[in-house]
């Protein structure tokens, strides 16, 4: 299981809106004849990829995965259906399934004879599929904000420089969390400040995300930007009320694909879009998980809303003692009402320190259970 749950990961940034999934098929004598895993939306399920590379050796074996088989035709045919054709006599999966579309593969297959387990390392293949689970167990994207700062916490230095802050190791692991990202999101300050250009860089075979913009007043986004070239697709997003003349003409003018959603403002007089709206907006569009790279008014104003699901931060060995901090304005206003965080990973990268942090995993709901309702409560140095 671990083994196809480190084939999953290789779909990480190309599957959306489907999971991303590991398959091992063993012979009789517990060998394995079959690897695969899904490599993107449209494409081959693991199962199928496993499959084909087993062949005949399939027959009277067990399959390994990392989700329970599905069990409908989508673009592609059920998986349950595969496994039993190819006479696979065991299948063991690790996530049960909690799509309402796909879900009962497990039923399909044991009614046909076939010996089904699931849930073994289950908590590991949910981790590798956390952006997927959460679209569908919380209808919207999973988000990561990510940071680079001083080890005090400062973004920049008191007279605004900030390149470069993290060393050239930290700034290539950026690449790679936007790589396995389907959207990266900045606000207007770091448009305004850094033009970033916001697409992956020195990943080979990545699928480029969607950058997106929280351009709220319709101010900042102009001709020449540089998210408008062609090197992704972006999505400008505005208030629904905002004039937007000049930003359109920019967008027309767009090497690449450039297009404007409009939504509506925060409430209660709070700056900015209403974000829940803005991952719905992008939820719809396919995205499944979302890299914040905006700076401390935007982090502050998605955990404010409890909106982020993970923090990377990438700690350089500096002090400034002056400067922007990394998170601004959250709404917590004492002890008592911190987001407190479980710190998974920690890294040397180069000179820096990556810290990886989350705010809570979603859990898949029992086979055959009902997805959950309700969510978890509560400026960009790589340009």
């Amino acid at each position: 299981m671990r083994r196809a749950i480190e084939l999953a990961a290789r779909g990480l940034g190309s599957t959306s809106p489907n999971p991303v999934v590991g398959c091992v098929v063993l012979d009789r004598e517990g060998r394995t004849v079959g690897e695969g895993w899904h490599q993107r939306a449209g494409g081959p399920h693991a199962e199928v990829h496993a499959l084909a590379e087993a062949g005949a050796d399939a027959a009277g074996g067990t399959a390994v995965v990392t989700l329970e088989p599905c069990n409908h035709t989508g673009r592609t045919g059920p998986c349950a259906q595969a496994l039993l054709e190819a006479g696979v006599a065991r299948v063991v999966y690790a996530v049960p399934d909690p799509s309402p579309g796909a879900q009962g593969g497990a039923r399909t297959l044991a009614a046909a004879g076939v010996d089904v387990e699931g849930g073994l390392l289950a908590d590991e293949a949910a981790a590798g599929n956390v952006a997927w689970l959460t679209s569908v167990l919380h209808g919207r994207p999973y988000v990561t904000w990510k940071y680079a700062a001083t080890l005090d916490g400062r973004t920049a230095a008191a007279d605004g420089s900030s390149r470069w802050i993290t060393s050239p190791e930290s700034r290539a692991d950026v690449h790679r969390l936007r790589a396995e990202s389907d959207a990266v999101l900045v606000g207007s300050g770091t448009a305004r400040a850094d033009d970033p250009h916001l697409a992956v860089r020195k990943v080979p075979g990545a699928v480029q995300p969607l950058r997106v913009v929280v351009d709220t007043d319709a101010a900042v986004v102009r001709q020449g930007a540089r998210v408008l070239d062609d090197a992704a697709p972006t999505l400008v997003a505005v208030a629904d009320d905002a004039e937007t003349t000049a930003l359109q003409a920019a967008l027309r003018t767009a090497q690449g694909t450039a297009q404007l959603v409009r939504l509506p403002r925060a409430g209660d007089g709070a700056p900015g879009l209403d974000l829940r709206a803005l991952l719905g907006a992008l939820h719809e569009r396919g995205v499944r998980s979302v890299l914040v790279e905006g700076g401390a008014t935007l982090a502050g104003a998605f955990v404010a809303a409890g909106l982020v699901d993970r923090v990377v931060g990438y700690l350089a060995p500096v002090l400034l003692g002056a400067g922007p901090q990394a998170l601004g304005d959250a709404g917590i206003s004492t002890l008592a009402q911190a987001l407190r965080l479980t710190v998974n990973d920690t890294v040397r990268l180069g000179p820096d320190l990556r810290i990886t942090a989350v705010c809570g995993a979603p859990r898949a709901a029992p086979a055959g259970g009902r997805p959950a309702q309700s969510d978890h409560p509560e400026q960009s140095e790589e340009s």
